[in-house]
């Protein structure tokens, strides 16, 4: 396909034909109408190596699909995004994090090769060793350098279940200090945290382990269970620590069942999603899926969202966390707030520390309805956008980015994607990053 657009004579942009309503992004891109679409219909996982701990899979796997191929095997991977319908390629072109991350890094940091076809046709495998630069500059590209094909993606071995302890905290600088020191420990294998006000927060943290204490066995995945934000809640209202045991895949997909609390809080997709009733009768049925929401959803209905609806995570260093969460609270007030670390190695590419360390990180992930007075989306966002620059942080690309240009490229480093556009003719073959996902390009 890529062929017989360069034998046309290349006119248009290229993007993949996936339409854009299917992405789990609550954008819907407008290029797909003007783009010339290639058709990507690779979803299928390759190859399983356990001698060298690798697992080669099509850009269109899904976090569900690759769990559910790869547990069985007693295989699992370092990173898994929360929500089923994530790809693969989704979450390398974009990003993707989980409460694993605080050792692994962010799902990038887990592959050890990508395939991509360029603009010119050809087919090339990039790695740390092998076409480096490439390898380094498709993290956060969004699909403007290059299809991927393929990805190499390393496994660990998978235990049952994992080890959950609950701890409710009260106090800002108390939720800040505790989250870090959690998060700094490697003996740790997940860290997150759900912050439910200003001062009150729940922390946990997990070990993986194949053995359980049957009474504290909980399968928060069963369609009955209440929603897990709801059920991590209970530690905080009885101000009680806990410990339970998670079957792996359940705690994985934990947020997945009721997309973090966006069927709850605030949007009302489903307001009485937690009811004991609704669940034991409809459970089943949920979640809806996000394509599915946007696919029957009216411009207008999609307008008004966008005024009244923040769906935002900002990746600040972890030193920023307390002035993080007050800037958050003063612009967007939404509650709970989403808090998981992730360690930023220094390698080339848009995202790395801004000294020559490995840094700690943390991602805060506000989805919701923002209760403070004066909110405005377009004003509140590059109020905030301007924060997360100010302290070195970075947005993710699937939300709503509302940066300038100048702005944009000030937030990420754009050396080395600029320099590969360059020499493999990316200019008339794909968008420029900012022009295929900020706000101000797209008009």
């Amino acid at each position: 396909q890529v062929r017989e657009w360069k034998d046309e004579g290349g006119k248009r942009y290229m993007c993949t034909g996936r339409p854009g309503w299917l992405t789990v992004s609550l954008r819907v891109g407008k290029y797909k109408k003007t783009h010339k679409n290639i058709m990507i219909n690779l979803m299928d996982v390759l190859e399983v190596d356990s001698e060298r701990q690798v697992v080669r899979v099509e850009p269109l796997v899904t976090m569900g699909q690759l769990t559910a191929h790869l547990n069985p095997m007693g295989w699992t991977i370092p990173v898994v995004p929360e929500l089923d319908d994530l790809t693969v390629g989704g979450l390398i072109m974009g990003t993707g994090i989980e409460s694993s991350s605080h050792i692994y890094g962010l799902f990038q940091h887990t592959c050890v090769a990508y395939e991509l076809v360029l603009a010119d046709g050809s087919l090339v495998r990039c790695s740390p060793t092998e076409n480096s630069d490439l390898f380094y500059a498709v993290p956060w590209s969004c699909g403007t350098l290059g299809f991927l094909v393929a990805a190499e993606i390393k496994m660990i071995p998978a235990k049952k279940y994992i080890k959950l302890h609950y701890e409710p905290v009260r106090g800002l600088r108390n939720i800040c200090e505790k989250f870090t020191e959690e998060s700094k420990k490697k003996e740790n294998s997940f860290v997150e945290g759900l912050v439910y006000s200003l001062e009150e927060a729940v922390i946990m943290t997990g070990v993986l382990t194949d053995e359980a204490e049957p009474s504290k066995i909980n399968r928060i995945g069963n369609y009955y269970k209440p929603w897990f934000f709801k059920h991590v809640e209970k530690y905080l209202k009885a101000n009680k620590t806990g410990t339970e045991y998670i079957p792996s895949r359940h705690y994985y997909h934990r947020h997945t069942r009721s997309i973090f609390w966006e069927l709850q809080v605030g949007t009302d997709i489903i307001p009485f999603g937690n009811n004991p009733v609704f669940r034991y009768l409809f459970g089943w049925m949920v979640p809806p899926k996000i394509s599915l929401l946007k696919l029957t959803q009216g411009e207008a209905i999609r307008k008004l969202y966008e005024q009244h609806h923040v769906v935002q995570d900002m990746l600040v260093p972890m030193k920023s966390l307390e002035k993080s969460i007050q800037t958050f609270h003063v612009d967007l007030n939404v509650y709970p707030l989403w808090l998981c670390p992730f360690i930023l190695p220094n390698n080339p590419g848009m995202v790395h520390p801004k000294g020559d360390e490995t840094e700690l990180y943390v991602d805060i992930g506000a989805y919701g309805e923002p209760k403070t007075k004066q909110f405005e989306a377009r004003a509140s966002m590059r109020q905030m956008e301007k924060f997360v620059r100010s302290v070195h942080g970075f947005q993710m690309l699937y939300a709503d980015c509302y940066m300038t240009r100048e702005e944009f490229w000030d937030m990420f480093d754009g050396s080395l994607y600029h320099n590969l556009r360059e020499q493999m003719n990316c200019k008339d073959a794909f968008p420029e990053v900012y022009d295929k996902i900020c706000k101000a390009a797209r008009h």
